[in-house]
C-alpha cells in the first residue's frame, strides 16, 4: 500500500524530576544537600531514508513519544536522558505544522534529519538550590515537558524526469523498458494506481531517476480522477517527459489530449506549465504516430519524439535528449 501523506502528533519526552536529598555517612559532618539533577527527554527526530519508499509505517500509529528522562539521584548523581525516538521518512518527505499549515522542513537529501519535538530539560536537585543563605535546601525543581506538536507530512518524490500523460499512454511500459521498475501494465486505462520510481543508467557513472505518475484526465487539477493526489510529485522533476498517444481508443484528438493535460499541469501549479518539458508520441508503428509528429511540428512548433516502448524504437535517442537537458543540474 502506497501512503504519500500522513497527519501525526510528536510529543518530546519530559525531563527527569531534580532530586532533594541529604548525605549521610557517619564520618562525614554536617552532610549538606546532594539531589542531582534529572535526566533530558528525548527528542523526536524526522530522518530522510532513501530505502523508505512510503510514508505506510506512520499511518497506523497517531502518536509518537520520545523517551521521559529520569529522575535525579542521591550524591548528586544525574539521571540518564532519554533515549531520542528516530522516525525515518521517504527522501522527499516535507513537514508542515498542521495548527498553522507551515513548511517546517524539507527532508530532500538522504540521512537528512529534523528535530520535530525537542525533549524537556530535566529538573535540579536541591544542590543546586545551596548557598550562603540556603545552607540546607529541601526543594528540588520538576522536569520540564517535552515539546508537543500536530504535524503533517507530505512526500514529494526527488525525480530527474516526470512521466506524464492520458492513461494508457504507454508511460509505465516506458518506465519498465528504461529501468528495472516494475509497475502494473495492461491494455486499459488506470492500471498505474500509485507512483512507481525508477532509476534509468546512462552508464557506469551516470543516470537519471524517473516517476511515473497515474494518467492525468481533464479535471485533474479541481480533484477529478486519481491525478490531483499525485501531481506533487512532479513539482520536484527537473524535465516533464510527455507522452501522446497517437491513436487513442476512446477516438479522441492527440493534440488536444496534449494541451488537456498541458492545462491542468497550469492550474495545478504554474510553475509546472514552464518547466522543460520533452514530448514523445508513442506506438510507432501505428501509421497515424507519423501523423501526429507532423502535426506537432506544423500546428504548436514542438519536435516531438517518435518511440516505441515495446520494440525499443528511438528510446536511445529519447534518453540522450533528456540527458542533455540533465547535465548542467544532474545530481547522479
Amino acid at each position: 500500500m502506497f501512503v504519500d501523506e500522513v497527519q501525526i502528533d510528536v510529543i518530546g519526552g519530559k525531563g527527569g524530576d531534580g532530586c532533594a536529598s541529604f548525605r549521610r555517612e557517619k564520618y562525614v559532618p554536617r552532610g549538606g544537600p546532594d539531589g542531582g539533577d534529572g535526566g533530558r527527554g528525548g527528542d523526536v527526530v524526522l530522518r530522510a531514508n532513501r530505502n523508505v519508499a512510503s510514508l505506510l509505517a506512520l499511518a497506523n500509529q497517531r502518536v509518537w513519544k520520545a523517551q521521559h528522562g529520569e529522575q535525579g539521584g542521591s550524591s548528586q548523581c544525574h539521571g540518564a536522558n532519554g533515549a531520542d525516538l528516530v522516525i525515518d521518512v521517504p527522501v522527499g518527505t516535507m513537514v508542515f505544522d498542521l495548527k498553522h499549515d507551515l513548511l517546517l522542513k524539507d527532508l530532500d537529501e538522504d540521512k537528512k534529519e529534523f528535530i520535530v519535538a525537542r525533549g524537556g530539560n530535566g529538573g535540579k536537585g536541591n544542590v543546586r538550590f545551596k548557598s550562603a543563605t540556603l545552607r540546607s535546601p529541601t526543594m528540588a525543581s520538576p522536569g520540564e515537558p517535552g515539546q508537543a506538536r500536530s504535524i503533517r507530512l507530505e512526500l514529494r518524490m526527488i525525480a530527474d524526469v516526470g512521466l506524464v500523460g492520458l492513461p494508457n499512454a504507454g508511460k509505465s511500459t516506458l518506465l519498465s523498458r528504461l529501468t528495472k521498475a516494475r509497475p502494473k501494465i495492461a491494455s486499459y486505462p488506470f492500471t498505474t494506481m500509485t507512483p512507481h520510481l525508477g532509476f534509468a543508467q546512462i552508464d557506469r557513472d551516470r543516470g537519471f531517476v524517473i516517476a511515473d505518475i497515474p494518467g492525468l484526465i481533464e479535471g485533474a487539477s479541481q480533484g477529478i480522477g486519481l491525478g490531483h493526489d499525485f501531481l506533487r510529485h512532479i513539482q520536484r522533476a527537473g524535465v516533464l517527459l510527455h507522452l501522446v498517444e497517437p491513436a487513442p481508443l476512446d477516438g479522441t484528438d492527440p493534440i488536444r489530449n496534449y494541451l488537456t493535460i498541458r492545462r491542468e499541469l497550469e492550474q495545478f501549479d504554474d510553475e509546472l506549465g514552464r518547466r522543460l518539458e520533452i514530448v514523445a508520441v508513442t506506438k510507432n508503428d501505428l501509421p497515424e504516430a507519423v501523423v501526429t509528429q507532423k502535426r506537432f511540428k506544423d500546428e504548436l512548433n514542438i519536435d516531438a519524439s517518435l518511440i516505441s516502448a515495446v520494440t525499443g524504437y528511438g528510446l536511445k535517442e529519447l534518453v540522450e535528449k533528456i540527458d542533455a537537458i540533465l547535465k548542467p543540474q544532474s545530481r547522479w
